[in-house]
């Protein structure tokens, strides 16, 4: 192998190890979901709890809020892809309609 090429593989392995981990999204407390309550949350009060969602829409004329945290991992050595998710669906008084917590990690939030 030349030396070259060598040193170009070891760049890449490098870049790739320093580079190739990543995230998306805002990171929140996932442990109070429990906290949120429908027909009693407000709008306000998740904010408070959880700070400004990571996306905003409206799904049927209802507000939903997204909070989303992933961690992106080059190679399984260096962990796991981690995802968590909670969408809330509010009604047309501000107040939690439904709610929902997704992660891909097993166990407890």
């Amino acid at each position: 192998m030349n030396i070259k090429l060598f040193l170009s593989f070891g760049f890449l392995v490098v870049s790739l190890t320093v580079f190739g981990c990543g995230t998306s999204g805002k990171d929140f407390n996932s442990s109070l979901f429990d906290s949120i309550k429908n027909g009693h949350t407000s709008q306000q009060e998740v904010e408070s709890m959880l700070g400004s969602p990571f996306k905003k829409g409206f799904q049927n004329g209802d507000e939903v809020w997204i909070y989303e945290h992933n961690t992106y991992k080059a190679f399984r050595m260096f962990g796991e892809n981690t995802s968590k998710d909670i969408v809330i669906i509010f009604d047309a008084d501000k107040v939690v309609k439904t709610h929902v917590f997704m992660t891909s990690q097993p166990g407890p939030k």
